[in-house]
């Protein structure tokens, strides 16, 4: 009986052990199964917004193919970019969302991005496939316009060089160059105009600028909040409040000189150790059932050609195109901004 009872006891440390061991091991393999479905998105400020896509995009990738998203601002575009160099701290993201084509060049030749095989590439706009290897794919535009509040009471500016008159003083608010792609791509459109006198004209340019602010949603913030009657942004920014506000106040301004196009992209970074769930989830990003979130949370054209425009997409133009590339311009983003705050 003694040896019988002895027996039970060592069976019982042994059947809990084992349970111990099998629970550890489902649970050590269930948070693996969920680590590796889970994919790190860098990305900006605004998409990753309330209002952005990120939200509405993680929800429905994850309902259609079982991968959850993890979005990471890294601040605004300029940022982003910066993130990518840092030589402390490496990037851990799988996948970047929201380089322009201002950055394109100095992010492909990093060699931080693997050639990416997508098979809803066909349907993306050919004019807007910039990266031959498809390291970095195009995945929205737009075109930079100012944006003019119709009931400020001041007339609407018609040129680059109307900003710089003295009816404009303190009326404007930009964006950084050193920290925003819409302030980088506004250098660059001065310097596409201004050619080597681009110096010259920010240096006319600064008693105009109110504010330059670190992101282009801080800086549009400013501007609904009536902080200043004009405000870079994009010819589709109209949309947005035509959509929500249903008015027609705040309305995008057609320039002389034409307006560049800014192109966003997204890539796999080669140090991602998901990089074949990373090109299902761009393949995804570029398929026209993902596009059709973009207008009306990013206000920008989507790049797939099969994606139809929300009505609230009527009232925005398509202006006459920058002639001159802006891509290669020797643009120094320091130099603008300081040319603004007044250091040397």
């Amino acid at each position: 009986m003694m040896r019988k009872k002895q027996f039970i006891a060592v069976f019982e440390v042994i059947a809990m052990v084992s349970i111990a061991v099998v629970t550890g091991w489902a649970q050590s393999n269930a948070q693996s199964k969920q680590q590796n479905s889970e994919l790190i998105v860098w990305t900006y400020d605004s998409f990753i917004s309330e209002w952005g896509p990120a939200p509405l995009i993680a929800r429905a990738f994850q309902e259609e193919a079982g991968i959850k998203l993890r979005f990471v601002s890294k601040g605004d575009g300029g940022a982003l970019l910066a993130a990518l160099f840092d030589p402390i701290n490496k990037p851990s993201a799988d996948i970047i969302i929201g380089l322009d084509d201002k950055q394109l060049d100095k992010a492909l030749k990093s060699g931080l991005f693997i050639p990416l095989s997508l098979k809803n590439i066909s349907e993306i706009q050919k004019d807007l496939l910039l990266d031959t290897t498809n390291r970095l794919v195009p995945f929205d535009f737009s075109q930079f316009a100012l944006i003019w509040d119709s009931q400020s009471g001041i007339e609407p500016p018609r040129s680059l060089e109307d900003l710089t008159k003295p009816i404009y003083r303190k009326k404007l608010i930009i964006m950084d160059p050193r920290t925003s792609t819409p302030g980088l791509g506004f250098l660059a459109w001065t310097e596409a105009v201004y050619k080597t006198d681009w110096k010259e004209y920010w240096k006319r340019l600064a008693p105009s600028v109110l504010a330059m602010t670190p992101s282009w949603d801080t800086g549009y913030g400013l501007f609904t909040k009536g902080e200043a009657p004009l405000v870079l942004s994009y010819s589709t920014s109209p949309a947005y409040h035509k959509a929500y506000e249903n008015s027609e106040r705040y309305r995008a301004l057609q320039f002389a000189e034409g307006h560049p196009t800014q192109i966003e992209f997204a890539g796999v970074l080669i140090s991602s150790q998901k990089k074949e769930l990373a090109q299902k989830f761009l393949d995804y990003l570029l398929s026209a059932k993902c596009q059709a979130l973009l207008p009306e949370t990013q206000w920008m054209f989507p790049a797939n050609i099969k994606t139809e425009l929300p009505p609230s997409f009527s009232i925005v133009q398509k202006y006459p195109a920058l002639i001159a590339t802006i891509r290669d311009l020797d643009h120094d983003p320091s130099t603008a901004a300081n040319l603004l705050i007044g250091n040397p």
